[in-house]
């Protein structure tokens, strides 16, 4: 591990079952139970876990994943059940799309634009 260097991002969830189905269907994450309100997910570039809460509150850090086809990775969010809520946008550099899990928690996908 590397000092200063994130390692974990815990994100919460109203619904752990749903949340594990979400992110192993949309990201083909993997996730460890530590018993019935934390579970952690690994495969997804950082490790990190969803901890149970009773709510969810928007606004906050907006974790950033990437993809080298964004269409496609829009097209497997919704299929597993996230909902689109900036649709697919140019920037310098990129383009992206956030959405949100089951949950509520907002998360972006990125790809870098090919000239």
């Amino acid at each position: 591990m590397n000092n200063n260097h994130i390692n974990y991002i815990e994100l919460p969830a109203t619904d752990i079952p749903t949340t594990k189905k979400f992110y192993t269907q949309a990201f083909g994450w993997s996730f460890t139970d530590y018993g019935e309100t934390y579970t952690a997910f690994s495969n997804s570039g950082v490790e990190g876990g969803f901890e149970k809460t009773d709510s969810i509150n928007t606004g906050g850090t907006l974790v950033i994943l990437h993809h080298d086809d964004l269409a496609k990775a829009k097209d497997t969010v919704m299929t597993a059940g996230g909902k689109i809520t900036k649709d697919i946008f140019s920037f310098p550099g990129g383009q992206r799309f956030q959405f949100t899990d089951p949950n509520g928690n907002e998360l972006a996908v990125w790809c870098e634009t090919s000239e």
